[in-house]
């Protein structure tokens, strides 16, 4: 179980994950390699033991020097670049297929909850993480709740979830935290209102939260810039 204090915002996994792209993309001169170098390096992030990771007081120049290492290895080796563009396997932290099957079992165990109760819940949480008022998003969440962050092993998100209702309102709180380029909106997620956050003009996290009664039992953020990508770049009629 991952604790809130090791939640980060989403504006610096945004930020991170640009820089590191500007750094590659400026190296290689190459949009599709740098991306694949990226995914490498946090790929060797995540592979590091989590006693390791913690120790890293700046985690964004080690990913930096990772970064910087590979794309020189990839111009003293040209024959390199490439390598691995169908890579996906290996990566320990994408928990979305586990977390769909729980999310399925969790569903399958309770009883359905009301368009209209759902929306209010929904509605009160934004409310709450507008405001960052913890008190209030603690109340609306169940004792047992549970937050679950989708990252794919693309960007530095909690690979663990949270539980409890205090610990998830504090990582909820961490990961919205005010900023003049962020937005929180309510919009329809799965056939269901969530919430999606945009950054600029980019949608960088879509929450979506099974309500049971009047809390939320389960959070789900999918940060994972794949999957974003339809969000981002919706496909005409």
């Amino acid at each position: 179980m991952a604790g809130a204090d090791d939640a980060v915002s989403l504006v610096e996994l945004v930020d991170e994950r640009r820089h590191l792209l500007d750094v590659a993309s400026w190296l290689l001169g190459s949009g599709r390699e740098a991306e694949h170098v990226i995914d490498e390096a946090y790929r060797q992030w995540f592979g590091l033991p989590e006693a390791e990771r913690t120790r890293i007081g700046e985690p964004r120049s080690w990913l930096c020097r990772v970064v910087g290492g590979a794309c020189l290895s990839r111009l003293a080796s040209p024959g390199q670049c490439g390598a691995g563009a169908d890579e996906v396997g290996g990566v320990p932290v994408d928990t979305s297929s586990p977390a769909d099957r729980a999310r399925r079992s969790m569903r399958a165990r309770r009883r359905p909850t009301s368009v209209e109760e759902h929306d209010t819940v929904v509605r009160a949480v934004r409310e709450a993480c507008v405001r960052e008022d913890e008190e209030v998003l603690a109340s609306l969440l169940a004792a047992d709740a549970a937050a679950f962050f989708d990252g794919g092993g693309k960007v530095r998100a909690l690979v663990r979830p949270v539980e409890g209702r205090v610990p998830v309102a504090r990582s909820l709180l961490t990961l919205l935290a005010r900023h003049p380029r962020t937005t929180l909106a309510t919009h329809a997620v799965n056939g269901r209102t969530g919430l999606v956050v945009h950054y600029g003009r980019q949608v960088a996290a879509v929450i979506s939260l099974d309500v049971v009664g009047p809390h939320v039992a389960q959070v789900w953020i999918t940060l994972n810039p794949d999957k974003l990508r339809t969000w981002n770049h919706p496909v005409g009629p």
